[in-house]
């Protein structure tokens, strides 16, 4: 029988169905190969892009030429631009205000082939550490509310070009789906006196069912409540609200739990395509008349991935009641991710 599945964290409603047992092979993606011949992501090609504002490169190399590691510029057709004034105002029962924001793209590798899965240890450190760079300057800017971090894999997820990079996106508005987790997190701490993330972590690893990999450091789950079959979550155990805090030491970390999840997922789903999004604290801002807004952050909030493979199609029902139908319980999930054997990488 299905089952109605709540998620405290996220606060959404999820449908799992469990008619029948469900193989991995039922949920391949026929991926859209992009075959391109002047890719503006490649090393050489660094004028096809704004100038850089980040960079990871050797000590001879100079800025907006080859020689990077990892490499974040402004999106070149931004979403959002930086400068001007947000000009907030209403129109009868709407409200508008410019598009104000920063739209960048972090290139993580200067090989064009390869995948975020694909990348040596230090590599997708390199990565993280641009991740970490680029959050602690963007906050500085008190017009921004919320700064996200994401990365779309394959065409079906939304990366037309298909050298591996991420993006980044700031806002000067609390997305709705970010402010209820913010909220919620609020809440579970005011209640309990202890935070929600944390005792959700220990509720899974006592629980086992959905623990893909738990390395002592990192914990890789299926959520109960999941949107896509093998759609995962990345906790740091350790209780930290900003992932901007931290140590190259535990980017490291961090970096090997990531790759060893998507070395898993692709084994598995040969390659499926990919969203995952950096959930990480917003930047606690004063705000007139709120004094208290976000001040909480570093006792109620807990910092994480999401990654959810685009394997299923998004219909009527799901969009016109926000909940999602899940035809793999994600105890079934994990079950596969953890039985897939990955041959020993540096």
């Amino acid at each position: 029988m299905s089952e109605f599945r709540w998620d405290p964290l996220k606060c959404t409603w999820a449908i799992t169905t469990n008619h029948r047992t469900r193989q991995p092979r039922e949920f391949f993606v026929e991926r859209q190969q992009v075959i391109m011949t002047a890719c503006p992501f490649c090393p050489g090609r660094e004028s096809s892009t704004p100038p850089e504002v980040f960079a990871i490169r050797s000590s001879e190399s100079a800025a907006n030429g080859p020689g990077w590691q990892v490499r974040a510029v402004p999106n070149k057709f931004p979403l959002l631009r930086i400068e001007g004034s947000l000009d907030n105002h209403s129109e009868g029962l709407y409200q508008t205000m410019q598009g104000i924001g920063a739209h960048e793209v972090i290139i993580e590798t200067p090989v064009h082939e390869v995948s975020l899965a694909d990348l040596e240890i230090a590599q997708l450190t390199s990565v993280l550490q641009a991740y970490r760079a680029r959050l602690l300057d963007l906050r500085l800017d008190d017009r921004f509310r919320y700064l996200q971090v994401f990365k779309n894999h394959g065409v079906e997820a939304g990366a037309p070009v298909p050298h591996s990079h991420s993006q980044l996106i700031a806002v000067p508005i609390t997305p709705p789906v970010i402010k209820a987790a913010l909220n919620a997190s609020r809440t579970y701490f005011r209640n309990n006196q202890c935070c929600l993330v944390c005792d959700l972590i220990a509720q899974e690893i006592a629980d086992g069912r959905r623990v893909v990999r738990n390395d002592g450091h990192f914990l890789v789950v299926t959520p109960y409540a999941p949107v896509s079959p093998y759609e995962l979550r990345l906790f740091p155990l350790h209780h930290c609200h900003d992932f901007a805090l931290q140590s190259d030491a535990e980017l490291t970390l961090f970096a090997t739990a990531l790759r060893d999840t998507l070395q898993r997922l692709r084994s598995l789903l040969r390659d499926p395509p990919y969203n995952f999004i950096l959930h990480t604290a917003p930047p606690a801002h004063p705000r007139p008349g709120k004094p208290d807004y976000w001040t909480s952050l570093p006792y109620d909030f807990h910092w994480h991935l999401e990654l959810v493979p685009r394997l299923n199609r998004i219909a009527g029902f799901e969009w016109g009641s926000g909940m999602f139908i899940n035809t793999m319980p994600p105890e079934d999930s994990a079950r596969h991710l953890r039985d897939v054997e990955l041959a020993d990488n540096p």
